[in-house]
């Protein structure tokens, strides 16, 4: 809906412009007086030398640009959001629609009342909680390490209709039989996949992953020994298992607690917390080793 108070306190989006150019991708923002504010898409890949090797496409590269390019609008729609929400107490949807696809886009901005998840205390999060050795609990559902994949995989898609969000998306990681991602909120749960000596394929890892900001509807909370992995600020998180008796030690940038199988990914920029954590079968830690 329109809001008309909402324009007292800002500029209202009316327009977005998402293109693919030779130096990268570019969104424009296009308010409803016509005024046009540069969307910072920020992240990797989004930006690239114009003085690049001239070789041929390669037969995956449409789809590469394709799935470069769902990532982005949902990047913008999370930014916009975000933006009209703190500056007009709105949120923003973003109906898009292919000019050049998979490279160019146009997207019309309607204004909907504030999501009940932005305020604390309206919506229970989604909470994963870590059993080291055994698995994980989710809110209706337990992911442990004993499910074999097509449970998990069942499992997975339970979460995507209770989250409502997109089916689970299939993905190669190296050292895994299979990994599939569903998103809760703006954070991911990720199962990846072993096969062990019996040959039954069963879960090996679980990961859930949320990046700094909102964390959308519902919010996405890593639970271990009654700690938010996710949400406490990530000094206190090695704390306070320190202080409980785990040894924590640093590889490579990531905080591992090697008795529990538990990997703590560190913070983005100037963030504070944790953006990941990973708890892994010890049976299937050794195969990896």
């Amino acid at each position: 809906m329109r809001n008309e108070r909402a324009a007292g306190y800002g500029r209202v989006p009316a327009r977005v412009l998402l293109q693919g150019e030779p130096a990268g991708w570019r969104s424009v923002v296009v308010d409803e007086d016509g005024t046009e504010r540069h969307a910072d898409l920020g992240g990797p890949g989004v930006l690239w030398s114009e003085d690049g090797r001239d070789d041929p496409e390669p037969a995956w590269w449409a789809r590469r640009l394709a799935e470069a390019a769902e990532a982005l609008r949902r990047r913008v729609e999370e930014a916009l959001t975000d933006r009209t929400f703190a500056e007009l107490g709105v949120e923003s949807e973003i109906t898009w629609f292919a000019v050049d696809e998979p490279v160019a886009w146009e997207g019309l901005v309607t204004l909907r009342e504030p999501d009940p998840a932005r305020f604390p205390g309206r919506v229970p999060p989604f909470v994963v909680t870590l059993e080291p050795g055994r698995g994980a609990l989710l809110p209706d559902a337990s992911l442990l390490f004993t499910t074999l994949a097509q449970d998990a995989w069942t499992t997975l898609t339970a979460v995507a209709e209770r989250c409502r969000t997109p089916a689970p998306v299939a993905s190669f990681v190296c050292g895994w039989e299979g990994t599939r991602t569903v998103r809760v909120g703006r954070g991911s749960l990720s199962l990846s996949t072993w096969r062990g000596p019996d040959g039954a394929e069963r879960i090996g890892e679980i990961h859930g992953g949320r990046r700094p900001g909102w964390g959308g509807n519902p919010e996405l909370r890593v639970r271990l020994d009654g700690i938010d992995l996710l949400d406490e600020p990530a000094r206190d998180v090695i704390t306070l298992f320190r202080d409980l008796g785990h040894e924590v030690v640093t590889r490579g940038g990531l905080h591992v607690l090697p008795a529990l199988g538990v990997t703590l990914y560190p913070p983005e920029g100037a963030a504070e917390r944790f953006t990941a954590a990973a708890l892994r079968d010890p049976l299937a830690d050794l195969r990896h080793r």
